[in-house]
C-alpha cells in the first residue's frame, strides 16, 4: 500500500534529523582536546612577531610558514581545539592556577612544560631540599590533571653546553647538574604519569635562532617544540 505523501515527506525528514544528530554525535566524539600547561616553553607567542605558540602548531600548522609539516597537525587527523593554559614566567606552584575553571570532556591530551623559571629563580645553585620541594609539587599536580596522556617537556639548555656562554653568574658545573637534577625529576614524573619529551637532548641539536631574549623560544624555537612533541601527539590523540 502507497504511504500518503505527507507521511513520505515525515518519515524522510526524521530520518534526515536522526542521520544528522548521529553525524553530530560522531563529530562530538572524535574530538580531541589539546590542553597545554606550565611557562614560555608552551607560551611564546610574544617572543615572535606573528604570535605563535607551538599549541597552535601542532593542532593547525600554518603551511605557508612551515610547509614541511604540512599534513602533520591534528586537525589533519579530525576535529581538534586547544586549550591554552600555560603562561609565561610559570613556576611549579603557579600550576595549579592554571586548571582553575577546567571541565574536561572528550578525548584529550596534556603537554606540560615547567622548571625553566624554577631554576633562574634559585633552583639553578640549589644545594639543599629545594628540587625534593619541586619533585613533590609537580608530581602532585600531574597526579591530580584529570587528562591523560600527559607529555612533560624537559629543561632545555640556551647555551647549547657551552660554559662561555653562561649567562647566571653561577658555577656551571653547579648550574649544569641542578639542570640534570631538574631534568632527572621530569623523567622520573613522566615515566609515572605519561611520556617524557627530552626537549633539552633536541635543543643541543639546534643554534641561537631557536632562541630570542636569551633565553626564549624564537619563532623557530616554537616550532622546534612543536617538532618535539609532534610524534607523540599525533601518536597518542
Amino acid at each position: 500500500m502507497a504511504l500518503p505523501r505527507r507521511r513520505f515527506i515525515q518519515i524522510i525528514a526524521g530520518g534526515a534529523g536522526l542521520l544528522g544528530l548521529l553525524h553530530y554525535s560522531r563529530r562530538e566524539q572524535t574530538m580531541v582536546t589539546l590542553y597545554t600547561f606550565g611557562d614560555s616553553i608552551l607560551d611564546c607567542a610574544r617572543y615572535n612577531e606573528l604570535g605563535i605558540h607551538p599549541g597552535q602548531l601542532l593542532v593547525q600548522n600554518d603551511d605557508r610558514l612551515f610547509p614541511e609539516f604540512q599534513g602533520q597537525d591534528l586537525q589533519s587527523r579530525g576535529i581538534a581545539r586547544l586549550d591554552h593554559r600555560a603562561r609565561d614566567g610559570a613556576t611549579v606552584t603557579g600550576l595549579q592556577s592554571q586548571v582553575q575553571g577546567l571541565h574536561v570532556e572528550g578525548r584529550a591530551l596534556a603537554l606540560i612544560t615547567i622548571g625553566g623559571n624554577d631554576l633562574l629563580r634559585g633552583l639553578i645553585s640549589d644545594t639543599g631540599e629545594g628540587i625534593a620541594t619541586f619533585s613533590d609539587r609537580l608530581d602532585l599536580f600531574v597526579q591530580r590533571l584529570p587528562i591523560r596522556p600527559v607529555l612533560l617537556g624537559t629543561v632545555y639548555d640556551p647555551t647549547f653546553g657551552d660554559d662561555r656562554q653562561n649567562f647566571l653568574g653561577v658555577e656551571p658545573t653547579v648550574a649544569r647538574k641542578n639542570l640534570q637534577r631538574i631534568n632527572a625529576v621530569i623523567k622520573e614524573i613522566a615515566s609515572r604519569y605519561g611520556q617524557v619529551v627530552d626537549l633539552h637532548a633536541h635543543f643541543l641539536t639546534g643554534d641561537s635562532s631557536w632562541f630570542t631574549s636569551t633565553i626564549e623560544p624564537s619563532l623557530r624555537g616554537a616550532s622546534e617544540v612543536r617538532r618535539a612533541f609532534l610524534p607523540y601527539v599525533l601518536g597518542k590523540a
